[in-house]
């Protein structure tokens, strides 16, 4: 932590990059963050709730929008960071500095326009659902969990996909039935056939509890669960433990291999 205080400025000047090369060219800028998730909110409500009719949710364009920029910000941090120490490769042979910056650099990047997707997604679902209650002051705690959580995932991937080119590839055909079986499109209390399938798609998948405490407080108005709580919180310390670890033990090839 203190090696990354010192190239806080480098950090700074990364994020700053990565803003201007993402909207560089752009008319609309961020804008497209926010035209994304609603016409995919579009396609799958006329999907799921349409032809195949959903009523099991009040306002369900709301709730199906809030699932989709969470899983947006987890899909996209991780498929942005994979590459992201390769498409540094001149600037890591050439000076020595804490190689996590990059892809921290992209996850921040990443985060930045989440919030601000997820912050006028909040004000439309608190306005149109009369959500607005004290829980709200979890959100941040939820937010910095997920971040955590993915900044983990996102050094392991990256030093990874250095290594083994395949990693990308492969994490980009997982991410697809992963966002199938995500609660996107529906509760985990909605499957009340199978406790298993249940208990899996709600405790197993580890992006689930993340997408079901931000709805639980956007969308209904209400606090996370306690154990939802606790294992955002604990699932996201471990993922970072795990990254930055993977990421340690790896990372002292990196001038050679990229």
């Amino acid at each position: 932590m203190a090696e990354l205080k010192r190239y806080r400025y480098l950090f700074e000047q990364m994020v700053r990059r990565e803003l201007r090369q993402k909207y560089q060219g752009s008319a609309l800028g961020v804008a497209w963050y926010i035209v994304n998730p609603l016409v995919l909110t579009g396609a799958y409500y006329f999907m799921f709730g349409v032809v195949f009719t959903q009523t099991k949710h009040a306002d369900y364009p709301l709730f199906l929008m809030v699932g989709l920029v969470v899983w947006i910000f987890f899909s996209q941090a991780l498929m942005s960071a994979a590459p992201s120490l390769l498409d540094q490769g001149a600037l890591i042979r050439k000076a020595p500095f804490p190689r996590e910056t990059i892809p921290a650099a992209v996850v921040t990047v990443q985060m930045v326009t989440f919030l601000v997707v997820l912050g006028l997604v909040a004000v439309v679902t608190l306005v149109f659902r009369g959500s607005f209650s004290v829980w709200l002051v979890l959100l941040p705690v939820v937010l910095a969990a997920l971040y955590v959580f993915v900044l983990g995932l996102s050094l392991a991937v990256a030093v990874l996909h250095a290594h083994f080119r395949d990693v990308a590839p492969i994490l980009s055909a997982a991410l697809l039935p992963w966002f199938f079986v995500s609660p996107i499109f529906f509760a985990p209390g909605d499957i009340t056939d199978k406790a298993t399938a249940k208990f899996v798609m709600e405790w197993v998948n580890p992006v689930a509890p993340f997408i079901e405490a931000i709805r639980r407080v956007v969308y209904d108005g209400h606090a996370p669960s306690v154990a939802g709580l606790a294992y955002v919180v604990l699932i996201a310390a471990a993922a970072l433990a795990i990254g930055r670890t993977l990421f340690g033990r790896l990372q002292s090839e990196l001038a050679v291999i990229v």
